[in-house]
């Protein structure tokens, strides 16, 4: 039994995304709210008892130029993954609610690794389409994770855990009188300013500071934007999530100055340890490019540097609900390619 719900009735949705194993932030109404050009919409599945099983949110946006709508369950569903009827109940709620609303197709890329074959094989099953993206990594959503398991450790046990390199940088911007200072929406514009000098010197793009501020509405007391100060300047900043049972590293930014004192190393440990004092039990540095030729390969080199290992998660995949629709919008897509693609414009993570 399925129903669809709206962002104003959310609140069983969200207390069952919050708790559940599989919980993640952008399946929270509260993303939904962060996203607010998107008509975001939650399924829940019931058993017959009328107990929630298993839910998965939805972010519909209408596609420029043509009359069909993207349709997104980003890291969705969260439910038991090895339950192969709830998890086809919610494909197919999802899958009439896009007819409905002209979507060309559903993509999902669940929060699970690309071990989890019987999952993966269960999607296909249902007809889900994988995409091949061991060279370009253009997805959505990185599939490349790094999560540090923090279950049960103590601040001097997670120190251990990272890096000899990262610990000394850590110890240095101590020693050197790097300052961590916590702040909050009053501190959007001195925020944006950092992220706009990183994103010019790395060359990617950056949000403005309304999306920040939504970011912060949204989340409430548990986003958490930190900035590291140096003889009383902001040389470097954080904004952190705190969904369920994680931790998420949503943006990080450092100015030009100072760069030798590695403040970005002491937020990341700040970060660690706010985890910790939470009883969150996994810290989530998000996405990195494996491939050393990818020109962001240095972000993924030092979030190395603090969970030794990633995962590879399974990436996306498409339910196509309109073929004349997913042909037109690989045309267009094509028509794009030198501007990164439809999907990259319009999704802008």
């Amino acid at each position: 039994m399925t129903e669809i719900i709206t962002i104003d009735n959310a609140k069983e949705f969200d207390e069952y995304v919050c708790a559940s194993p599989k919980g993640h932030m952008m399946q929270s109404s509260a993303w939904g709210k962060v996203k607010n050009n998107w008509d975001w919409r939650g399924i829940i599945c019931r058993d017959d008892s009328g107990n929630i099983k298993g839910v998965c949110a939805l972010l519909l946006r209408k596609m420029p130029m043509i009359p069909w709508s993207m349709m997104y369950a980003p890291r969705g569903p969260v439910c038991d993954l090895a339950d192969t009827q709830t998890v086809k109940e919610l494909m197919k709620a999802a899958e009439e609610y896009g007819k409905k609303n002209k979507a060309y197709a559903l993509t999902v890329d669940t929060d699970t690794p690309i071990s989890n074959t019987d999952y993966i094989n269960l999607l296909k099953d249902i007809g889900f389409k994988f995409k091949d993206n061991s060279i370009e990594y253009n997805t959505i959503q990185s599939r490349y994770i790094f999560r540090m398991d923090l279950r049960g450790k103590t601040e001097d046990e997670a120190m251990m855990m990272i890096h000899t390199k990262a610990r000394n940088c850590v110890r240095r911007a101590i020693k050197e009188g790097v300052e961590i200072v916590e702040k909050g929406p009053e501190a959007i514009d001195e925020f944006h300013k950092i992220m706009l000098i990183t994103g010019e010197r790395d060359k990617f793009a950056t949000r403005g500071p309304e999306y920040f501020k939504r970011v912060m509405d949204a989340f409430g007391d548990n986003a958490r934007m930190c900035f590291a100060y140096y003889n009383g300047e902001a040389i470097g900043c954080t904004l952190h999530i705190l969904y369920g049972d994680k931790v998420w590293w949503l943006y990080g930014a450092s100015s030009n100055e100072h760069r030798e004192l590695q403040p970005n190393y002491l937020l990341q440990w700040e970060a660690i340890k706010w985890t910790i004092s939470k009883g969150a039990g996994w810290y989530d540095l998000r996405g990195g490019y494996p491939d050393e030729n990818n020109p962001l390969h240095g972000i993924f080199k030092f979030k190395k540097k603090f969970c030794k290992e990633y995962t590879e998660f399974m990436g996306e995949a498409d339910l196509i609900i309109s073929k004349a629709g997913f042909e037109a919008v690989n045309a267009a897509q094509k028509l794009r390619k030198k501007t990164k693609g439809i999907r990259a414009k319009i999704i802008n993570r």
